[in-house]
């Protein structure tokens, strides 16, 4: 035997060596003892996967058959049930070998206990000598290379780092010089080592569906369109006209989603395209007054078809000012509210606005923004610039005053009932987040309380966080790396401060972990 020069492989021989006069010390049923509880270990952690894996697929059967879902959720079902067949293929292959192992070794007991565990001439027959080691390793690589074809080409690479089938050769040595992979797992291998090697091998198996499901589960529920509750509204793009101006309108659908266009009817104007969910709707103006548009949207929520009712108004004058509130019909504290100021008869670089109490700041031509305080009623007035150089009030608008409603507090995006567990532990956080709201205001959580009541014992908690995130305590991200399925989370006692420069009180959160 040459002498390596490499320190570890000299220790690894070294190694090899103090085994064999283990064995030839008889002293080897201690080692084949330790193998033996391992493998109990990993078998037992094998069924626990498996219990585990079982509840996805009924989740995502159970989703499936929801009115409406099999569109969305099929394709994803299927290709997890790909991966438990394969997954069970491999699974019982690895069991048969086992199997065979263990009868060519001398066969069990009448209680089932291996034999001869202690035979190392099995498993270098079967799968050194006869290349069926190559088998195990083809079977392997290919699972794993099947698995990752399953998910969202965009999260293949990270997919394959994740994996546990790692299908790797070993180093070369003087008893493998070719750096063999059956030679390195299986050859000399005492039958109750190979038997737990396998056991092993079973093991990454299950932990890779477990992964894979778990993406594709995800991966559903990204494509999932997210609204359940749906309402047709028509906003106007300028409710005040003369006579001869186009009217403009987009109507759509709350909480729509650009993937799906509706299909629109209007009593009057017509319909100029259907775009990016977004219907656009257009007349020229006619008749001094108010006017009024109905019509319907109707909306394919796959398979099933939704349809509502919409109308607003618009008025026509022939003469004077007015004031456009560009997003909402009241002003909100705390954020900038843009309105569109205009007067018949006179230009617009001639036009202002006068609002006691509030700060404006000019944009473009006719357009403002109005910083306001307090909540209540307040008076803008539109002031024009006369011919003698002088100012006359042409117009007065009296226009709401409102606090930004309150945020709703969320964990991802949801604010109670069931939620994975895998789901839950990957989110960073609480948010709070203002549903089908016009401006861009924006919540930050600033504090709250969190436990837990496992499905087995006594609550946990709770404990107080400053700022949003989990990891702002130690108590809870180590209550989080304990949860399991079944377990209850509470986090109470959200607050969270606004642009406006208020902290509300938020509602509580209670989530059980499926």
């Amino acid at each position: 035997m040459s002498i390596p020069k490499e320190p570890r492989q000299i220790m690894i021989n070294l190694m090899y060596l103090v085994l064999t006069a283990m064995l030839a010390l008889n002293v080897s049923s201690e080692i084949l003892h330790a193998f033996e509880t391992i493998n109990q270990s990993i078998t037992a952690s094998n069924r626990s996967i498996e219990d585990k894996n079982n509840k996805l697929y009924q989740s995502l059967d159970a989703q499936q058959a929801q009115t409406g879902q099999e569109a969305r959720v099929k394709p994803f079902n299927d290709k997890a049930h790909q991966a438990k067949a394969a997954s069970e293929a491999v699974i019982k292959f690895l069991d048969d070998w086992k199997n065979k192992i263990i009868e060519e070794s001398g066969g069990r007991e009448e209680n089932g206990e291996i034999k001869r565990k202690d035979n190392i001439d099995a498993s270098t027959l079967l799968l050194v000598e006869q290349k069926h080691g190559d088998e195990i390793r083809q079977k392997l690589t290919e699972l794993r290379e099947m698995l990752v074809g399953l998910v969202n080409p965009g999260s293949r690479d990270q997919i394959r780092k994740d994996l546990p089938i790692r299908v790797e050769n070993p180093e070369k040595s003087d008893n493998n010089p070719q750096a063999d992979w059956s030679t390195g797992y299986f050859h000399n291998m005492p039958t109750m080592a190979v038997v737990t090697l396998l056991a092993k091998f079973q093991n990454d198996v299950r932990n890779s569906e477990a992964i894979v499901v778990n993406q594709l589960v995800k991966e559903a529920g990204d494509v999932q369109v997210k609204f359940d509750e749906i309402q047709a509204i028509a906003v106007p793009k300028n409710s005040y006209v003369l006579a001869g101006q186009k009217v403009e309108a987009s109507i759509m659908l709350a909480a729509y989603n650009k993937a799906v266009n509706p299909s629109v009817t209007s009593s009057s104007g017509h319909i100029t395209k259907v775009e990016n969910g977004l219907a656009e709707w257009e007349t020229s103006a006619a008749g001094v007054g108010m006017q009024t548009v109905k019509g319907n949207v109707t909306l394919d929520m796959g398979g099933r078809v939704e349809t509502r009712p919409y109308e607003f108004t618009y008025m026509v004058g022939s003469e004077g000012a007015s004031m456009q509130l560009d997003k909402m019909n009241v002003f909100y504290i705390g954020v900038p509210n843009p309105i569109t100021i205009s007067a018949a008869g006179y230009s617009i670089e001639d036009v202002s606005v006068a609002i006691p109490g509030a700060t404006i700041t000019p944009k473009e031509k006719g357009h403002y923004e109005v910083m306001v305080s307090k909540p209540g009623n307040i008076i803008a007035e539109i002031v024009a610039k006369t011919k003698d150089a002088g100012t006359k009030t042409v117009g007065k608008q009296e226009i709401r005053v409102k606090r930004i409603p309150d945020p709703v507090a969320r964990v991802g995006s949801v604010s109670g009932g069931g939620i994975l567990s895998s789901i839950f532990k990957a989110q960073l956080g609480v948010l709070a987040a203002l549903d089908n709201f016009d401006f861009d205001a924006r919540f930050v959580v600033t504090s709250f309380d969190f436990s837990v009541v496992p499905k087995r014992g006594e609550m946990i908690g709770p404990f107080p966080v400053k700022g949003a995130r989990f990891d702002g305590s130690k108590s809870v991200t180590d209550a989080i790396a304990r949860l399991r399925p079944g377990d209850k989370v509470y986090i109470e006692e959200i607050k969270a401060r606004g642009p406006d420069g208020t902290t509300r009180s938020l509602n509580t959160i209670g989530l059980t972990l499926r």
